[in-house]
């Protein structure tokens, strides 16, 4: 199938965006990555009437530290992303999860602010950005506005921003010596939407587990943190806690949704899987 007929306008500077966006509202569209816009317009699924290119704004683009935030604008590719050192350095989540991320092609040219606006409950950066407590600088031709990670996620396909606002950039807190990570999902074939993921961070203080955050993603209808489930590791020793215990806690707070191709009852089980490698990581690491 092909697309319905659209306007397309290449902006080059934020103004060009706002000018679209505030004509059109959501009968426009940003065009930044195209991987998951474009396929839906061919099948019909999305009939934008304005197609906005964002590509050529600099603005969008880049990579660096501000103040104690590592900043990544809303138009960094997934592939910069994985070859980038500041990135590594200070929010090595991210980094973990942008192999697991379709396939090379994909992450060519997708990008991240894309990613995060979609707000597929089955894509890994959400989760990583909420719980790595990321805040999302957006602007629009009223003025800026920043906005947690806890509160930018609302439902599938469903985010805070407003039809006239456009995401800049994303600030993730540097990464600390005490910090600690985990990332990985379950997936049929490399590439294929995951069946569960988990992203989680910690720091250790004292020897204990501190500010423990547990984001698992493809298992409702956006990234779902088990706060409840991430309190029963503080204070505890990484090498000392009992996975089983924290297993059986999360499933007691925590019903999966079923999806096509994998039950409920399925997805409990992959919870309790990445919950377990992630206790484990959290224990090598100190170790």
């Amino acid at each position: 199938m092909k697309p319905h007929a659209f306007d397309y306008v290449r902006a080059t500077s934020l103004q060009d965006i706002f000018g679209v966006l505030d004509k059109h509202g959501d009968d426009a569209k940003i065009l930044a990555g195209g991987q998951s816009l474009v396929p839906a317009m061919n099948m019909r699924l999305a009939a934008p009437r304005v197609i906005v290119d964002v590509n050529a704004i600099e603005a969008l683009h880049g990579i660096a530290v501000v103040g104690d935030m590592l900043r990544i604008g809303a138009m960094t590719r997934y592939v910069e992303i994985a070859a980038s050192d500041l990135v590594a350095r200070h929010a090595p989540l991210i980094v973990r999860a942008v192999p697991f991320i379709a396939h090379a092609a994909i992450r060519n040219r997708g990008t991240f602010g894309g990613s995060l606006c979609n707000a597929d409950p089955a894509s890994e950066l959400p989760a990583c950005v909420l719980a790595e407590r990321a805040v999302f600088n957006i602007s629009s031709s009223t003025g800026e506005r920043s906005v947690a990670a806890n509160d930018f996620f609302l439902g599938t396909y469903t985010t805070a921003l407003e039809p006239t606002e456009v995401l800049l950039s994303v600030d993730v807190p540097l990464s600390g010596p005490d910090s600690r990570y985990f990332f990985d999902e379950v997936a049929r074939r490399q590439g294929d939407y995951a069946m569960a993921g988990l992203a989680a961070r910690a720091e250790v203080r004292g020897g204990v587990l501190v500010d423990a955050r547990l984001v698992f993603f493809a298992v409702s209808d956006m990234p779902l943190m088990v706060s409840a489930t991430a309190a029963l590791l503080e204070g505890q020793a990484p090498g000392s806690v009992d996975a089983e215990a924290i297993c059986e806690a999360l499933i007691q707070n925590v019903t999966p949704q079923q999806d096509l191709t994998t039950s409920s009852v399925t997805k409990e089980h992959l919870m309790k899987v990445l919950t377990r490698r992630a206790i484990a990581a959290f224990a090598r690491e100190e170790a």
